[in-house]
C-alpha cells in the first residue's frame, strides 16, 4: 500500500453537502488524512474563491498531497486553484477525465460540481481519483514540465508554438 497522505477538502455552500458525504465516506480511508477547510454547511456564505485557495496554498505548501473541491459545477473552484502557483486543478465528472488528469497532466486537486453529478458517481470518481498516481518517466511528464516552466518563468514561453512564424 501507498503511504498515506493528507488530502485537503472544501466547498462552498453550493457544495457543502456533497464535500461532507465525500468525507464521510473517506472516514478510515487508509490511504489519505482529510483535512477539511470548509465550509461546514449550505448556511455558510464564504465565497467559493476563497475555500478554493485555501485548499490549493495548503497543497502548494506540501501540507496536503492533493486536494478535492466542490461547489455548483467545480468551474469557480479550478479556476481559483489554478491561480496557486504550482497548481493544476481540474474539473471532471467521468472516470476517464479523472484518470488522465492525473495520469497525462498531474493535476493534484480535482473539483466537482455539486449540482452536475449525484452524490454516488462523485464518491465512485473520488475512490477512483486516489488510486492514481503521476508517473514522472510517462511521455507527458516531458508536456507538464512545459506548463511548470511557463509558469516558473512569469508566463513567458521558452519555445515558439507550433505553425507561429
Amino acid at each position: 500500500m501507498a503511504k498515506r497522505y493528507v488530502l485537503a477538502v472544501g466547498a462552498d455552500n453550493a457544495g457543502a453537502e456533497l464535500k461532507n458525504a465525500i468525507v464521510e465516506k473517506l472516514a478510515g480511508d487508509p490511504r489519505v488524512e482529510v483535512r477539511d477547510f470548509g465550509v461546514p454547511d449550505a448556511a455558510d456564505a464564504t465565497a467559493y474563491p476563497l475555500v478554493g485557495l485555501g485548499v490549493a496554498e495548503a497543497v502548494s505548501r506540501g501540507e496536503a498531497k492533493r486536494g478535492l473541491l466542490v461547489c455548483g459545477t467545480g468551474i469557480g473552484m479550478a479556476i481559483s486553484a489554478n491561480k496557486v502557483a504550482g497548481i493544476r486543478a481540474t474539473v471532471a465528472h467521468d472516470s476517464y477525465s479523472v484518470e488522465r488528469s492525473v495520469l497525462s497532466n498531474d493535476c493534484q486537486i480535482l473539483a466537482l460540481g455539486a449540482r452536475v453529478i449525484g452524490p454516488e458517481l462523485a464518491k465512485k470518481l473520488v475512490e477512483e481519483w486516489l488510486d492514481l498516481e503521476f508517473d514522472p518517466a510517462s511521455a507527458s511528464a516531458e508536456k507538464v514540465a512545459v506548463i511548470s516552466a511557463y509558469e516558473e518563468q512569469g508566463g513567458k514561453a521558452t519555445a515558439e508554438p507550433a505553425g507561429v512564424r
